[in-house]
């Protein structure tokens, strides 16, 4: 990660209200794993995202992320995020089951030599199914068919508690551990009310 942040004092620390806290560990892999590519099971795809429609965006990304407090996307203005969308150095996926959205995946290009897993997330109804060690193992593929030394990704105590472990057991490394403090999207009206229960909500 490169942008700027300061370290915060050992210690509590208080969060405004109306915001939410999160700790972030960041990853990375520098050479492709060793052995072959997990094939999708039947009646799965990978597709490139190729009508890009930031309302269809978005429902699908409420559909695969509201559980786990996703809202980046949310908050962004049309503009914004048809720009993101259609940004040439992102290669978004939608993964399908049976003509179906089921999940989402996205890899960034956009810093020299290095790529980022921006995203992979699936509905909750095909969770558990080993769909993610699949879809991860072809992001895997993308991502060092390029040019690159570096395939990083960032996930967070809000994401589904084996996220973290599914990401080290996939060959990346724990390089690097953040606080991210943001206003909490269920608060505006971004994500439903009884969006990632496992969050308590506060009042602002």
């Amino acid at each position: 990660m490169k942008d700027n942040a300061h370290t915060i004092p050992a210690g509590y620390s208080s969060i405004a209200p109306g915001h939410i806290a999160t700790v972030v560990t960041c990853l990375e892999m520098r050479e492709k794993p060793a052995g072959a590519p997990v094939p999708l099971p039947e009646g799965f795809t990978l597709q490139p995202l190729t009508h890009r429609d930031p309302d269809a965006y978005r429902s699908l990304f409420r559909k695969v992320g509201a559980d786990w407090l996703w809202f980046s996307r949310l908050m962004m203005s049309d503009e914004t995020l048809i720009s993101v969308l259609q940004n040439s150095s992102r290669e978004i996926y939608v993964i399908r089951h049976n003509d179906r959205d089921a999940g989402l995946m996205e890899l960034d290009f956009s810093e020299p030599g290095e790529v980022e897993l921006v995203f992979l997330g699936l509905t909750p109804d095909v969770t558990g199914k080993g769909i993610g060690r699949a879809v991860m193992s072809a992001a895997t593929e993308l991502a060092w068919a390029k040019p690159v030394q570096r395939f990083w990704v960032h996930t967070c105590t809000f994401d589904h508690p084996s996220a973290l472990g599914f990401y080290i057991r996939s060959g990346f490394k724990p390089y690097e551990r953040r606080v991210e403090v943001q206003a909490d999207p269920r608060l505006s009206g971004h994500l439903p009310l009884d969006a990632a229960p496992h969050v308590p909500l506060l009042p602002a």
